[in-house]
């Protein structure tokens, strides 16, 4: 069992964790009851839920350095965003739809706020699986880790309309280009915004339930069995070596 770095921790973290988790499960039923407006509704909750328990997860153990990376993580996604949909760089030329509103210079506000929701996940899992490592080499694990993410995100976002690539890759309709670029920006936003004293057991958690709902979700809901597969094996291999190395290393 997982535990909370802190006892305090728990009834919060649990609070926000059962709201973001109901929310992700009747996430379908609320899209095949009323429609693709109410879905992407349910949708943008799911996101805005998961930042908060990302947050209360960092605040409640590290305070107010939480707003650092918070501060450096929003513009510096938001700024790879617009310079990777203006430009093509460095993730393949891709354009947003209007489906997702609001939007600043066509790059959707909650798209800056997906990256908040699993950068720190993918942070916990690299403390935990190079813990001496230099913080460039933590960077590099945290990269894989929040990539491996990806392989469920960006055929499911396609799927949906969210964005459109211009030129369909190899993985899904997906330029395999797409996860160089996410290596690279997770990697430089690891490097300028990672923190000391990670709350690791609840953002372990929050990774670990990620990738449960998104293989269940699009394996059994959403007909993406291809990526669901795909998704599973990698970032389930970052989940189960951080959780043996958490169970493994918790006093």
């Amino acid at each position: 069992m997982l535990r909370w770095d802190s006892l305090k921790v728990q009834p919060v973290m649990l609070v926000v964790l059962s709201l973001w988790v109901l929310t992700m499960i009747l996430t379908p039923i609320v899209g095949w009851t009323w429609g693709g407006t109410a879905l992407r509704g349910a949708i943008q909750a799911g996101v805005l839920l998961q930042v908060a328990a990302v947050l209360t997860a960092l605040f409640l153990h590290i305070g107010r350095r939480t707003l650092l990376p918070v501060g450096i993580v929003l513009p510096l996604a938001w700024l790879a965003e617009f310079v990777g949909s203006h430009t093509g760089l460095p993730f393949g030329r891709y354009s947003y739809t209007d489906v997702l509103q609001p939007q600043l210079g066509d790059v959707p506000l909650l798209i800056p706020l997906a990256w908040l929701m699993m950068l720190p996940p993918a942070w916990a899992v690299a403390d935990l699986l190079a813990p001496r490592g230099p913080r460039w080499g933590k960077a590099v694990v945290a990269a894989l880790a929040f990539t491996a993410w990806d392989l469920f995100l960006d055929p499911q976002m396609v799927a949906w309309d969210f964005w459109r690539w211009h030129e369909p890759g190899a993985y899904f309709g997906i330029p395999l280009l797409n996860y160089f670029g996410w290596l690279l920006v997770s990697f430089l936003i690891t490097c300028a915004a990672l923190p000391t004293g990670l709350p690791r057991g609840g953002l372990l958690t929050i990774y670990i339930i990620t990738w449960v709902l998104q293989t269940i979700g699009q394996a059994f809901f959403w007909s993406m069995p291809g990526p669901a597969a795909f998704g599973f094996v990698c970032m389930g291999i970052f989940g189960v070596l951080a959780l043996r190395t958490y169970r493994v290393s918790r006093p």
